[in-house]
C-alpha cells in the first residue's frame, strides 16, 4: 500500500513538473515574441541611399543597416502613389485585390477610406498580442470614418491623417487618436514646429511607453516627399552651397507661407531645393539612427526586427531634382511611372542573431509580401486571400518559395497595367483609350533599365502576361479601372 502510495506521489510531482516546464516554456515563448518596427519613407528613390549607390549626401545610418542585416535588391512598392502604396502594405493584396487603389480625396481633410471588412496587418498583430502604433502619413480614411488607423487595427495614431495636408511640413494641426493637435506657432505665415521632428518624439515615446513588449511600430515618414523645406540648422549647414542650385519658385496663389489666401495642396518655394533635399534625406536617416540607439538603451536591440522601405519612386514636385541626385538608380521612370523607377524601391531588414550581416538578396518581392512575413515573425495568421508569400525563409538563410508573378493596376494618366514574371516585365499603357493603347516588354536580366522593347518578337510571352493582367484585375466599385483620380500625392 505504502509503495503504491508513493508511486501516486511522485506521478503527481512529476505531472507538477511536466506542467511547471509547459508553462515556462509556453512564458518564454511568449516574451521572445520579437518587436516589429516597419519605417516607410514618402517618395524616396532606389538610389537614394548610399548603400544603393548615393554619392551626393550621406546616410551613415542605413548603410549601417545594411551592413548589420539584409539588402533587397528586387523589391518592389505596392503602387506608384501614396495611398494604393499603403494600402496592399497594410492589406497584403496588389492594387488589383487591395481596397484602396488610388488617391481619392474627401472633403477638406482626407481620402478614400478602407473599409470595415478590411483586415490589416495591424490588426493581425494586435491579435496576435502586439501593442500597435502608426506615426506619420496615414491617408486611407479620415478620423471617425472606417478608414481611422484606430478602426483598422492601431492603439495610437499621431501625426497627419489627410495625405493632402500632409504637403506642409509646418501644419496648423496634426492628429492625436482622434483629437487635434493645434501647433501652435503654426499658423500658415509662422513656422515654428516641424512636423517632422514633433512625430518622430511621439514614435521614440512609443517604444519607451511599449518597451515591456512585443510591439509594432508603423512609422510612414512624410520625409522626402516635398514640399523641400528644413529648419535652419546643421543639417542644412552641411549641405547648403555644395551643389550648384536651381532655385524653385512657385507663383501661385497661396503656395508661399503668408500668402493669403494659403492653399494647403501646394508646395512652398525653395531658393536651395537641392541642399533642402539632401537634408532632409540626412534628417531620416538620423532619426532611423535615434531608433536604433532607443532600442539599445531600452535593451531592446536583439530582440526587435527593423524593415526599411519607400513608398514608390522618386517625386519631380516642388524643385525636386531626381535626375541630379540619380535617385532611381539608374532605373527608367519616377513616381506614378510603372517603369521599374517607379517602383522598384530600396528594402534594408535587421534582425541580430537572425539576419546575417552584410546580406544582399536578389529575391523578387514586392508589399504585399510584408503580411505574411510578420505573420511568420509574430506567430500571428495570415489571411488566406492574399497575394503575398513570407519572406522569412530568405530572411533566415532558409528555402525559399518564389512568386510565380507580380502585378500593378495605376489608374490615372490614361491607366496603366505591369505585370512581371522571372525576367520578363510587360507593361500596357494608355488602357483607357484602345487607340493609343500599346505593350512593352522587356527582360530585366539584360535590361533593367528598360530600353529595349521586345514585344513584336516574343508575342506568345505578351499573350500569357496579358492574360495573367485579366485576371488579376477584381472589379472594385469605388476604383473602377476607367476613372481618372487625383494623383499629386
Amino acid at each position: 500500500m505504502k509503495k503504491l502510495i508513493w508511486m501516486f506521489i511522485g506521478v503527481v510531482i512529476l505531472s507538477g513538473c511536466n506542467n511547471s516546464q509547459k508553462q515556462s516554456k509556453e512564458e518564454t515563448k511568449k516574451q521572445i515574441k520579437p518587436n516589429i518596427i516597419y519605417i516607410l519613407a514618402d517618395d524616396l528613390g532606389y538610389g537614394d541611399l548610399g548603400c544603393y549607390g548615393q554619392s551626393k549626401f550621406e546616410t551613415p545610418h542605413l548603410d549601417t543597416m545594411a551592413k548589420q542585416g539584409m539588402l533587397f535588391t528586387q523589391h518592389y512598392s505596392g503602387s506608384s502613389v501614396c495611398a494604393p502604396s499603403r494600402s496592399t502594405l497594410l492589406t497584403g493584396k496588389h492594387t488589383g485585390h487591395t481596397d484602396i487603389r488610388g488617391n481619392i480625396e474627401i472633403g477638406l481633410e482626407g481620402q478614400h477610406p478602407m473599409s470595415n471588412e478590411t483586415y490589416t496587418l495591424a490588426e493581425m498583430l494586435k491579435k496576435a498580442g502586439y501593442a500597435t502604433g502608426a506615426f506619420g502619413k496615414w491617408g486611407l480614411g479620415f478620423i471617425g470614418t472606417e478608414g481611422d488607423p484606430n478602426n483598422q487595427g492601431f492603439d495610437e495614431f499621431y501625426g497627419y491623417n489627410c495625405q493632402r495636408q500632409a504637403h506642409r511640413y509646418y501644419p496648423e494641426h496634426l492628429w492625436h487618436n482622434n483629437k487635434k493637435v493645434i501647433l501652435e506657432g503654426n499658423n500658415l505665415k509662422k513656422t515654428a514646429t516641424y512636423s517632422g521632428d514633433l512625430i518622430h518624439e511621439h514614435a521614440l515615446k512609443f517604444i519607451e511607453n511599449n518597451k515591456d513588449g512585443p510591439f509594432f511600430m508603423y512609422y510612414p515618414s512624410a520625409i522626402p516627399h516635398a514640399e523641400l523645406i528644413m529648419p535652419e540648422g546643421e543639417l542644412m549647414n552641411k549641405y547648403s552651397g555644395k551643389f550648384k542650385e536651381n532655385p524653385y519658385v512657385d507663383n501661385s496663389p497661396g503656395a508661399n507661407y503668408g500668402d493669403e489666401p494659403f492653399e494647403i495642396k501646394y508646395y512652398t518655394s525653395q531658393p536651395k531645393p537641392r541642399a533642402t533635399f539632401a537634408a532632409m534625406v540626412s534628417l531620416l536617416d538620423k532619426q532611423v539612427g535615434e531608433i536604433f540607439a532607443k532600442l539599445k538603451e531600452l535593451g531592446l536591440d536583439d530582440n526587435t526586427i527593423v524593415i526599411f522601405s519607400s513608398d514608390n519612386g522618386p517625386h519631380m514636385e516642388g524643385g525636386a531634382d531626381p535626375d541630379f541626385f540619380n535617385s532611381n538608380g539608374n532605373l527608367r521612370g519616377y513616381k506614378r511611372d510603372l517603369y521599374e523607377g517607379g517602383i522598384r524601391v530600396p528594402m534594408l531588414v535587421r534582425w541580430p542573431n537572425k539576419i546575417k550581416g552584410n546580406s544582399k538578396t536578389d529575391l523578387v518581392s514586392a508589399f504585399w509580401d510584408i503580411m505574411p512575413t510578420l505573420a511568420d515573425v509574430s506567430g500571428g495568421q495570415s489571411p488566406k486571400n492574399i497575394d503575398g508569400i513570407s519572406l522569412l525563409p530568405e530572411l533566415l538563410s532558409k528555402e525559399q518559395k518564389h512568386h510565380e508573378f507580380l502585378y500593378w493596376e495605376f489608374h490615372e494618366q490614361g491607366g496603366k497595367k505591369a505585370v512581371r514574371k522571372g525576367k520578363w516585365k510587360l507593361l500596357k499603357l494608355n488602357c483607357f483609350d484602345e487607340s493609343k493603347t500599346r505593350v512593352e516588354l522587356y527582360d530585366l536580366n539584360i535590361d533593367r533599365e528598360e530600353k529595349n522593347n521586345l514585344a513584336s518578337e516574343n508575342p506568345k510571352i505578351v499573350q500569357e502576361l496579358l492574360e495573367i493582367m485579366n485576371n488579376e484585375h477584381k472589379h472594385n466599385p469605388d476604383f473602377p479601372f476607367k476613372a481618372e483620380v487625383d494623383n499629386n500625392y
